[in-house]
């Protein structure tokens, strides 16, 4: 079965990002998703597209991509 996933919204503050999924907000520290993001600035974070099924972000300006699925096992 597969699986699709709406993210509404993602949005960082210093250590941490914020996701709406299905109309939940999920937050994960940034240690434990990535280095990359957690070194971005500001307009490097906001700079994301998202997957037409909801499975993956990719932040293109820092070459980094992560699913969906990770962070929700992260932030459980």
């Amino acid at each position: 079965m597969i699986v699709t996933l709406t993210i509404q919204d993602i949005a960082f503050d210093k250590d941490t990002m914020g996701l709406i999924i299905d109309g939940k907000l999920i937050k994960v520290v940034l240690d434990k998703v990535s280095s990359k993001l957690k070194a971005a600035n500001e307009f490097q974070r906001k700079f994301f597209k998202v997957s037409p099924s909801g499975y993956g972000i990719h932040w293109p300006l820092i070459d980094e991509d992560l699913s969906v699925e990770a962070i929700l096992k992260i932030a459980t």
